[in-house]
């Protein structure tokens, strides 16, 4: 697996070849594609402190208010490569990469992971490169919330998520009983 983040992502996705994808293979036309169109133009994000709002546009990664520094995310920039060796996950990541460079984006080399999903032998070298730059190799790496582990075992995954249910009860029984 190849945990790949795109850099800068929302500031650089070409708008115009999403719409381009959505008509031409989903067939989304018409009153429908404007909806969508306009979900992202002019898009900003509030952020509500003390409640204060404050707008952060389109392209800044980061604003201030007050004594408070806001990080925004704006976009989902997180792909997960997959293939069954390392010679061809390495195929996957540069045809991946060029594509994106096409596309004017670039992958984030010191924010991508590789993992080698290595159940019977524990260490396998999985060492994936892009533009020259050896990935990161990691045993664990938590991806849309969800904890993968190079073993394939998800028992971390139930103990951490136990253990963040359990914070959550102990807070709310903290607040309810004092």
């Amino acid at each position: 697996m190849c945990f790949v983040d795109l850099e800068k992502a929302f500031d650089r996705v070409p708008r115009g070849i999403l719409w381009g994808v959505l008509r031409r293979e989903y067939g989304v036309r018409g009153p429908l594609l404007r909806a969508v169109r306009s979900l992202y133009d002019r898009s900003r994000s509030l952020v509500r402190i003390a409640g204060r709002f404050l707008g952060v546009a389109r392209g800044r990664r980061e604003s201030r208010f007050g004594n408070h520094r806001i990080s925004s995310l704006l976009f989902a920039d997180d792909v997960v490569l997959l293939a069954s060796s390392s010679q061809d996950l390495q195929h996957v990541l540069e045809r991946f990469a060029a594509e994106c460079e096409a596309a004017g984006m670039r992958i984030s080399t010191s924010k991508s992971e590789a993992m080698h999903g290595s159940r019977p032998e524990k260490g396998v070298a999985c060492p994936l490169q892009v533009g020259g730059e050896v990935l990161p190799q990691v045993e664990e790496f938590k991806y849309l919330g969800v904890l993968f582990t190079s073993e394939g075992k998800i028992e971390r995954e139930i103990d951490r998520r136990i253990g963040a249910a359990s914070a959550v009860m102990r807070s709310v029984y903290r607040t309810v009983v004092q």
